[in-house]
């Protein structure tokens, strides 16, 4: 602005014969134009004061060479500058009459360039000053900061040079302001008001780092339009009923169970008429599906007020005396979701409302919610997001400070994970407050003293908002206190009929329902299995596509050509390695209708650039090809996706888009098999204990890559002692072995722990996964160096019809034939198999040892290991494992051998030591611990003289 004080004294006389060519006369003094004053055009460089004064001397030189927008605004501005009382020309002199015009229209210039900063002053820093504190201890910033540049005092005008004498001046409003309205000008004192009225009341706004002019804008005119905030009568009477019913709900509670933790929503009851609103919203611009994911602050009051829960539901969770139905640990009610379709009152629309169950780990349900809303959106077609959305509600203080809400944000714009935006809810507590502190039990005096006397102090918002409806005349007393009485009559009649309830039911509070998938009990329809095999032309058929370009024209890397072509290969000699096995297992399941999803980082690929399941074009830059999809003509779509370098949102975002169906595979794949370490709370409270806790089926399928190879402590061991120590399967129980054992032994598990040892059981175990009548997580050791091991290959006759996944593969070799001069039966999973057998043949004992392979090491194959130990009757019994000797399997099989042998056997261990950490990181320590466990695995008098 100071450079256009001297525009007027640079341009000199030369601008004085320029203005007197354009007839502008020259005048002292001023008055009001009738017209709205000149407003600066818009500009690249943002109406800089420099970039003025080229514009208005180039103007000056030639009104043609500039813009017509700066043309029509210097006209404009000479014109207001030279309307006032005229003086006789030879008092003033026609340099000084110039200088004096160039002043007054360089002024206005500056005074608008100062309103239009003034306003974007208001938009990035108002919140600095809005009132946000209902209870009066705090200001907006802990800082307490308050900018120079607001105007929350007359001398701070000074600031943008201007006067107290120009607040009634008219000022033409810039285009990235909507406080106008209708209206293109409003005096400076109206400006001020409206910006204050729209940025530092009881909303804080903070946008305008947002890079995207156009959602800034968005913003903007939602907020600064005048009258937005105003409701009709209609609307601040349903206002005020949904504030009757959340804080009525409160109540109720707390009258009927004051000593019973529920984590309620005193402080905050406008959350429930808020999320209304946004639902009501949604349905009427076309959403039919709403998933919800929310802490356990106020899930009572939403699952009654918003998804409509039946209260007399919720009220059972109270009654201390309901016996469990047998379904499983279940879990507190504040955990607890629901499913439910309903009319929307508002809309006369149907819409389905689900809120999904989650543990007490904070913000850990956000990619759960994003991927089932993934998911509902992929099964109606809905790309765009217009007919499924997500809601998501946060604590503050976890917002900011739970990585995971991070992870899910950053998904929230790749192809295969964006859900195309989610409405999100902060609850923040510097701006709603806590009644009772963090539970009912909780005595919030003890640490926050002055907070708490002023709660005490608060009007509840209800009363406050029924004062103003009432003294404005938009309901009665009467009418409010009907309504009350109302809400009260409801809640007393569903408590009467909770009181009838004698069992609680856990599926009750399902999230995710799968019509028609089982009975009407919700039991599976069957406890069979069908056979896994398929028929061998369409293996051969996929073998066929999986070594091709569907494409025409499409080039390919020369090493993916050698790829293809072994594929090729292997198809006419009927072998499959596993990279083979696994895309003949997932087309035919797209065969059959199932979708089938693959997701993790670099899965494309594969970590091990062993799979290749999407081509790409090396002349055309992003042309990439699925042969997946190009199956059949009527196949389910593939959908293979690299993720964001993530696990805990990834694996969240998975579990929940497997929740949606149980018509398709999911499964996450992690880059090595010890990271799924950082999303070890979505294994420990959702897959490992969903069912339990929230008769939640799901079939996600954890793919794990593991085994010893020398290669560090970090990418060597997925640690499969964890899984197997949170598995639910009794070591100490005889089992009965029943017709359908092996069926009913999945059923009852929580999971299923398998680690495959060819590709045929790889290809098995995936069909499997989807041919069982009930969904089960899957965990599988995927292997690293098998990937290309010569041996690691299975036959068509491994995988046509009449196979299945065998959970033991016994010994097939001499010894199998000679039970009787078997003198050790090892017993072991995985990779490990392949040394041993090789030790084996390099020491001639294939007679005298036995080797044979647990495929599914949980649920435990007790019928399949006592077959074993009964036909090697004389031999001595080992386990086996390349893990430490604290890792691996060893503590999970042991006493369950015990069991099954009545003790009257040991199963001794041969491995490595205990250790601290999973692996060495020195190849040649890696070398010589194999040698030494393999040497004890044949030396067959090694445990002579000892005690078990």
């Amino acid at each position: 602005m100071s450079q256009l004080r001297l525009l007027p004294f640079r341009l000199g006389p030369r601008a004085t014969k320029l203005l007197a060519t354009r007839d502008v006369p020259v005048f002292s003094g001023r008055r009001r134009s009738s017209g709205p004053p000149a407003t600066i055009p818009r500009s690249r460089s943002g109406a800089s004061s420099s970039y003025v004064e080229e514009m208005y001397f180039a103007w000056l030189e030639n009104p043609c060479s500039v813009h017509k927008s700066w043309d029509s605004f210097f006209q404009r501005a000479s014109k207001e500058a030279s309307m006032g009382q005229p003086q006789p020309p030879a008092v003033i002199p026609e340099s000084r009459a110039s200088v004096s015009s160039c002043t007054k229209t360089s002024k206005l210039v500056e005074d608008h360039l100062a309103v239009q900063s003034l306003i974007r002053a208001y938009q990035i820093r108002g919140h600095h000053v809005a009132q946000l504190d209902p209870l009066g201890i705090l200001d907006a910033d802990l800082d307490s900061f308050v900018p120079s540049d607001l105007i929350t005092t007359i001398d701070k005008l000074a600031f943008y040079d201007l006067q107290e004498a120009d607040l009634d001046k008219e000022f033409r409003l810039p285009t990235t302001t909507f406080i106008g309205g209708s209206e293109n000008t409003l005096s400076l004192r109206e400006i001020i008001r409206r910006l204050e009225s729209t940025y530092c009341q009881h909303i804080g706004l903070e946008f305008m780092f947002i890079n995207d002019v156009e959602q800034c804008q968005w913003i903007r005119q939602k907020f600064e339009t005048p009258g937005v905030m105003q409701f009709s009568i209609e609307e601040k009477r349903t206002l005020l009923a949904r504030l009757v019913r959340s804080m009525r709900f409160e109540d109720f509670l707390a009258r009927k169970w004051s000593s019973e933790k529920r984590f309620g929503l005193e402080g905050c009851e406008v959350m429930i008429p808020a999320l209304k609103t946004i639902i009501d919203k949604s349905s009427e611009m076309g959403i039919e599906n709403v998933i919800l994911g929310m802490p356990h602050r106020g899930r009572l009051n939403v699952l009654a007020n918003v998804i409509r829960k039946d209260l007399e539901q919720i009220f059972c969770q109270f009654d201390p005396k309901l016996e469990a139905a047998d379904e499983g640990s279940g879990d507190v009610k504040y955990h607890l979701g629901m499913y439910h379709e309903r009319i929307n009152r508002v809309t006369n629309r149907n819409i389905t409302l689900s809120l999904v169950a989650n543990p007490s780990h904070l913000e850990a349900v956000d990619p759960v919610v994003q991927g089932k809303t993934k998911a509902e959106q992929f099964y109606r077609g809905d790309a765009q997001g217009r007919k499924v959305m997500s809601i998501l509600v946060h604590g503050d203080a976890a917002f900011a400070g739970q990585g995971v809400v991070y992870e899910t944000f950053h998904l929230s714009d790749l192809p295969s994970y964006t859900t195309n935006g989610t409405v999100h809810v902060v609850v923040n507590n510097q701006v709603c407050y806590r009644r009772r502190g963090h539970n009912e039990m909780d005595e919030p005096m003890f640490t926050q003293p002055l907070m708490y006397k002023q709660i005490h102090k608060q009007v509840p918002v209800l009363k406050k908002y029924a004062d103003k409806l009432i003294a404005e005349g938009t309901v009665t007393l009467q009418e409010f206190e009907e309504e009350i009485a109302k809400y009260d009559r409801i809640c007393e009649e569903a408590y009467g009929r909770s009181k009838d309830k004698k069992i609680l039911h856990i599926k009750h509070w399902l999230d995710s329902p799968w019509p028609g998938f089982f009975n009407v009990d919700g039991e599976p329809k069957s406890m069979t299995c069908p056979t896994t095999g398929i028929p061998e032309d369409m293996l051969t058929h996929i073998g066929n596509v999986a070594s091709s370009v569907p494409l025409e024209d499409f080039k390919i890397h020369t090493g993916l050509s050698r790829i293809l072509r072994g594929r090729a290969d292997m198809t006419k000699k009927r072998t499959v390695d596993w990279a083979l096995a696994e895309y003949m297992a997932f087309g035919s399941l797209l065969k059959e209708g199932i979708h089938v999803r693959l997701s993790g980082q670099d899965v494309e690929r594969g970590t091990f650039s062993h799979r290749h399941h999407v081509l790409h074009d090396q002349e055309v830059d992003r042309r990439t090809c699925v042969p997946m999809n190009h199956l059949w003509p009527d196949q389910a779509p593939y959908t293979v996706c690299n993720s964001s370098l993530s696990e805990y949102g990834v694996l969240g975002f998975e579990l929940g888009y497997a929740m949606a169906s149980p018509n398709a595979l999911v499964l996450w794949e992690a880059q090595f098999g010890d990271f799924h370490n950082t999303a070890q709370c979505i294994i420990d409270q959702f897959i490992s204990t969903g069912q339990a806790k929230w008769v939640r089926h799901n079939g996600i399928v954890l793919l794990l890559p593991h085994g010893m190879e020398g290669m560090g402590p970090e990418h060597s061991s997925a640690r499969p002692e964890r899984f197997l120590q949170m598995s639910n399967d009794d070591s100490d129980a005889y089992p009965v072995f029943t017709e359908d054992f092996e069926v009913s032994q999945l059923y009852d598990c929580n999971w299923i722990v398998v680690n495959c040892s060819t590709p045929a059981s790889y290809f098995h175990v995936l069909r499997r996964q989807i041919l069982l009548p009930f969904r089960k997580p899957l965990i599988v050791f995927t292997p690293k160096s098998l990937l290309r091991h010569p041996d690691a290959k299975s036959s068509f006759d491994q995988m046509v019809s009449g196979t299945s996944f065998q959970r033991l593969i016994p010994e097939d070799g001499p010894a199998a034939y000679s039970p009787e001069q078997v003198q050790r039966l090892i017993f072991c999973t995985g990779k490990v198999y392949y040394d041993l057998v090789k030790e084996r043949s390099s020491q001639g004992l294939e007679k005298q040892v036995a080797i044979t392979r647990l495929e599914q090491i949980s649920p435990f194959p007790f019928d399949l290991i006592m077959r074993e130990a009964e036909k090697y009757s004389g031999a001595e019994l080992v386990w086996c494992q390349e893990e430490h000797k604290n890792m691996g399997y060893y503590d999970y099989i042991s006493p369950r051998f015990m069991t099954l042998l009545g003790h009257s056997r040991p199963i001794w261990y041969v491995g490595r030591d205990p250790a601290a950490a999973p692996a060495t990181g020195n190849k040649n320590a890696h070398l010589v611990s194999l040698r030494k466990f393999l040497d004890t695995a044949f030396n067959l008098k090694a445990f002579e003289g000892k005690t078990f």
